[in-house]
């Protein structure tokens, strides 16, 4: 998030948010407490249920702890509808482990750029 300081969001939750397209005040209010938190997770960050009460608190200018247990129960049910209409996850992580792939190439085919790739000539 940036610009105005918004209550409850610290820095790892606000870059959370960066990183799904919630960059203001005012992209938070336009999708809800309930579609920012869905969002956060599709991305493959692990937010607790304390993000979607901070966000709701975020947007009504109050402590996350100060929600009533009622409209932490109407977010929880809300959550639960609308992750229910996703699709299932593909089955691993957004940060997956990455693979590398080495391919057989002709000898003098130019510059190489095996910086890295220690022969011991040293």
């Amino acid at each position: 998030m940036t610009g105005t300081k918004l209550r409850n969001i610290g820095p790892k939750s606000a870059a959370w948010l960066r990183q799904v397209g919630l960059r203001t005040q005012e992209d938070l209010e336009s999708v809800g407490a309930v579609e920012a938190f869905i969002r956060v997770k599709r991305a493959g960050f692990r937010p607790s249920l304390n993000l979607l009460y901070a966000l709701e608190g975020a947007l009504l200018d109050c402590h996350w702890q100060q929600l009533p247990e009622a409209r932490r129960g109407e977010l929880l049910v809300a959550y639960d509808a609308a992750a229910a209409l996703l699709p299932p996850p593909r089955g691993r992580p957004a940060a997956g482990p990455v693979t590398t792939t080495h391919t057989e190439q002709e000898e003098d085919t130019g510059p190489s750029l095996n910086l890295f790739d220690s022969r011991g000539d040293d």
